[in-house]
């Protein structure tokens, strides 16, 4: 990855003014940090360009002599329908301006209109054309069941499909310059997957993390952007940001979903500009940062109900990955039990204990609502207290039982509810055990702590149903 240039593919600057075309790659250059430009003073010019560049986007000047912007326009509809047009036009015709957009143009502009508009276009353009290719190479990654180089995630211990999507993702859009936004329960490791996605970014620049859960907006804003000499009592040095530390890699704001609504415009701006100011400074600041954004909480909501801005919101999940609780993914349970037992052995210098085989049905049969953290958690536990060969299950049912003892009742709804015909008092203890049973892969004991019996008294009732079957 050059990251000298930007964006990744080269942006075609032709019309037949000279001084035109130095003052729009300036403008393009300082304003938005546009630098992968080549100009053309004419339309048979710019079609040998197209023919040996990887050229994205063309603004075309639409009165030019020789072969005009027009005729240069259905050209590159015809021979190259991937390239976005923009007219860059001296006149302001109506008329012109619906023909180029029958055309197949991008979009307008008169050569008087305010710089900003001009670049602003050329910006939605860009970030038009990413996000397509984005999308493709999502689509191809998703197609193919994984990621092309797994090495990346090799510290995510995982069978499961769904992450595997996820990683397949992850790496579609890597090396896009568009924020990314990570949900997930706490503890189902979504800064493993951030470092992943900066690891494949191809950035040169460190991955710098900032845990915005209680920050003001003051702290908030010196945090990020630091601050002048003078900026304010105190200030006796000029301070660095992290939006400055982390230039060229990728700035990570940890629990998004807690930043106050005055940060959140300051966020705005430095996602939607690209640019920031030093507390005390009124000299703008550009960055090249990717950020990306994590959250346990459910922003959609949030910004249903007036605590999050829609604007930020829709910026912020240009992409999206939602991590699965470790309850929706079961069969990383055992993975993990034996991947933290080696490390929990490790770090407390002992040997890797066995694990009982109806350990791992136990687990299967929790909710997890700590999810991976909390599973490492009663590992690392169970392995500190550790003395024979054989690992006791004594810790994680204790661990288990505390847990499900301080949770939250469920509110009470009766199963039964919507059954046309009840069953019988003994059909319904039958489906209960049945249930326990399948729940616990076939252990009797197991089955009799989930139904709140005693292992005995479950024995007797199999035995009196095997008899009343056997008449």
């Amino acid at each position: 990855m050059n990251d000298a240039l930007y964006p990744s593919f080269k942006i075609l600057l032709v019309d037949d003014e000279p001084a035109w075309l130095r003052s729009l790659t300036l403008t393009l250059e300082s304003s938005a940090g546009i630098t992968n430009t080549v100009a053309c003073g004419s339309g048979s010019e710019a079609l040998d360009v197209l023919e040996r560049e990887n050229v994205g986007l063309a603004l075309l000047d639409l009165t030019m002599p020789g072969l005009p912007g027009e005729e240069l326009l259905a050209r590159i509809g015809e021979r190259h329908p991937d390239i976005a047009c923009i007219i860059v036009s001296g006149l302001n015709q109506l008329e012109s301006a619906v023909r180029c957009m029958k055309l197949g143009a991008y979009d307008y502009f008169v050569k008087t209109d305010e710089e900003d508009r001009i670049v602003t276009g050329v910006l939605r353009a860009v970030r038009m054309l990413e996000l397509r290719d984005e999308n493709r190479q999502a689509l191809s990654r998703l197609a193919s069941g994984g990621p092309l180089d797994p090495g990346a995630f090799s510290s995510i211990i995982t069978r499961s499909r769904a992450m595997q999507a996820i990683f397949a993702y992850i790496e579609a859009v890597a090396h896009s310059p568009q924020p990314l936004l990570v949900t997930g329960e706490s503890g189902t490791g979504k800064e493993n997957l951030v470092r992943a996605a900066h690891g494949l970014s191809g950035r040169k620049g460190p991955l710098v993390s900032v845990n915005v859960a209680g920050l003001d907006d003051a702290v908030f804003a010196d945090t990020l952007f630091g601050h002048v000499r003078g900026a304010f009592t105190g200030a006796d040095a000029p301070r660095k940001g992290m939006v400055e530390e982390a230039s060229g890699g990728t700035l990570f704001l940890d629990e998004i979903g807690d930043l106050s609504v005055a940060s959140q415009v300051k966020l705005l701006r430095l996602i939607q500009e690209g640019e920031y100011f030093p507390l005390g400074s009124d000299q703008p600041r550009r960055t090249s940062a990717r950020i990306v954004v994590a959250t346990h909480q459910n922003l959609a909501a949030k910004e249903a109900a007036g605590g999050f801005r829609r604007d930020l919101y829709y910026r912020l999940r240009t992409h999206h990955v939602h991590v699965p609780p470790l309850r929706e993914r079961k069969e990383d349970i055992e993975p993990l039990l034996h991947h933290f037992l080696e490390e929990a052995a490790r770090a407390l210098g002992k040997r890797m204990p066995t694990p009982p085989r109806e350990l791992v049905r136990r687990l299967s049969a929790y909710s997890f609502p700590g999810n991976v953290r909390e599973l490492r958690a009663m590992v690392y536990d169970a392995v500190s207290v550790h003395r024979d060969r054989m690992l006791s299950m004594e810790t994680f049912h204790k661990a288990i039982g505390q847990a499900e003892a301080l949770a939250q009742p469920a509110p009470e709804v009766n199963p039964f509810a919507s059954f046309e015909r009840l069953p019988s008092f003994s059909e319904a203890a039958q489906f209960l055990v049945d249930e326990a049973l399948e729940r616990s892969g076939g252990n009797q004991t197991l089955a009799a702590r989930l139904l709140g019996i005693s292992q005995p008294a479950l024995s007797k009732r199999l035995k009196l149903t095997r008899r009343a079957e056997n008449g």
